[in-house]
C-alpha cells in the first residue's frame, strides 16, 4: 500500500478521501461534529481549512485501545466498559492529531486546531458513521483507522471542507 499524500474530509459527504499522486486511493465514512463547522475554541465544531497531521499516537496498540489525554489507559473498549462509562467521548485505537496551517483561521489564538485537540480517531463500532455526532474531532471505524494509520505520514496535508468532494476526485479508487 502506498503512502497517502493528501487527505480531504468533506463535512457534506461525511467522508474522508485519501489521495496518492492526485488519484483517489481511499474513501472512508466518518462522523464529524454534531455542532457543525467552526474553528473557535470551545465550540464543539469541526475546524475547516488546511491542516496537517502533527502527531501520530497509538502505534502498536490493540484495536479498541482506550486513549485519554493521548495515553493508553490499559483498557480495550467493550460493551461492558461502555455501559460503565455512559456519555464518555471514546477515543479509540489510534490518533492522528491535526494542526491548522492558516493563522487566524485554524492556527493560533482562539482558533488553534492543535490546542483544541482535534484528532482523527477511532470510535466504538456501535456509533453510526456518516452522521455528524462528534465533539469536533473526525471519528472513524477502528478497522478503517488501522488501515489508514500506516499510510499517513506526519505532516500529511489534511483539507477539511464543508462542500462535497470535488467531482474530479471521485474517479475509481487506484
Amino acid at each position: 500500500m502506498r503512502t497517502l499524500d493528501l487527505l480531504h474530509v468533506s463535512l457534506a459527504d461525511q467522508c474522508l478521501y485519501g489521495f496518492v499522486d492526485g488519484r483517489l486511493a481511499v474513501r472512508l465514512p466518518v462522523s464529524t461534529a454534531l455542532n457543525g463547522a467552526g474553528e473557535r475554541n470551545g465550540s464543539g465544531c469541526t475546524p475547516r481549512g488546511r491542516h496537517q497531521v502533527r502527531a501520530k499516537i497509538g502505534e502498536g496498540l490493540p484495536e479498541g485501545a482506550v486513549l485519554r489525554g493521548r495515553r493508553w489507559t490499559g483498557e480495550v473498549w467493550s460493551a461492558a466498559l461502555h455501559e460503565r462509562f455512559p456519555g464518555r467521548d471514546w477515543i479509540l485505537t489510534r490518533i492522528l492529531w491535526l494542526s491548522g496551517c492558516e493563522p487566524g483561521r485554524n492556527r493560533l489564538g482562539e482558533v488553534d486546531t492543535f490546542r483544541r485537540y482535534i484528532y482523527l480517531h477511532g470510535t466504538p463500532d456501535i456509533e453510526p458513521m456518516g452522521v455528524p455526532l462528534s465533539h469536533g474531532c473526525i471519528r472513524l471505524r477502528n478497522a478503517d483507522l488501522l488501515e489508514l494509520f500506516p499510510r499517513v505520514p506526519v505532516h500529511c496535508p489534511v483539507n477539511i471542507e464543508e462542500a462535497p468532494c470535488p467531482q474530479w476526485a471521485m474517479a475509481e479508487l487506484v
